[in-house]
């Protein structure tokens, strides 16, 4: 076999290669912000001539809607696993908060504050924040209905409970992104305060998703 044949570049399957340049978008998003997603900065980071990446996504906004929602489904999914066998709900819920409201969160919080506010002007990428938001409040409030029918929740309103809780994720994920914003600029009570609006919400007594976290 000739040496130019040994190293002849493998050519990647649409699919592949599809997939490589959304997670080098989604990962300068994290990282950098979505309006740092141009065709010719995700080519430097593949190496590849920027004709490529406009063969795969003719429209840069197409590029930062998929990359925005690949690492907000990511994220929603290392958080709120759809399969949740091997844990009650309420540990399962711990989990998520130790997660959700720690400082490996922030980068996630700055990328929904980020495309909220792009997605005024941007259609593609207003269309993904609602399809992620959606998905995020029915994970949650899956979980909190399945916490209910096993007796560990008590709510009439699985769906709203969910909203409530996400929008303090919010708000603290808004905080966080200020100059005081990190986890030394916020007391305690404040860094508690989703967690606080669940166990008020869903009739749990103070300390039981901290407790589930730390047993867990």
């Amino acid at each position: 076999m000739s040496s130019s044949a040994q190293h002849k570049r493998i050519r990647k399957s649409p699919a592949a290669r599809r997939a490589e340049i959304v997670a080098a978008a989604s990962m300068v998003a994290l990282t950098e912000g979505l309006e740092c997603i141009t065709l010719r900065r995700i080519a430097e980071e593949l190496d590849v001539r920027p004709g490529l990446i406009s063969h795969y996504f003719p429209a840069v906004e197409d590029l930062v809607a998929e990359a925005y929602g690949s690492a907000a489904g990511s994220e929603l999914d290392g958080l709120l696993p759809a399969d949740r066998a091997g844990a009650t709900p309420t540990q399962h819920l711990a989990r998520f908060f130790g997660r959700a409201t720690g400082p490996g969160f922030d980068d996630i919080s700055r990328l929904w504050l980020n495309a909220r506010h792009l997605s005024r002007y941007r259609p593609a990428l207003r269309d993904r924040v609602a399809v992620q938001e959606a998905a995020w409040r029915d994970r949650l409030g899956g979980l909190i209905r399945d916490g209910v029918e096993q007796g560990e929740f008590r709510t009439d309103e699985p769906e709203v409970t969910a909203i409530q809780i996400l929008v303090v994720i919010d708000g603290l994920g808004v905080h966080a992104n200020s100059a005081a914003g990190g986890n030394g600029g916020r007391p305690p009570a404040v860094l508690r305060m989703a967690v606080t609006t669940a166990e008020r919400e869903l009739g749990l007594p103070a300390g039981t998703l901290t407790a589930s976290a730390t047993a867990n």
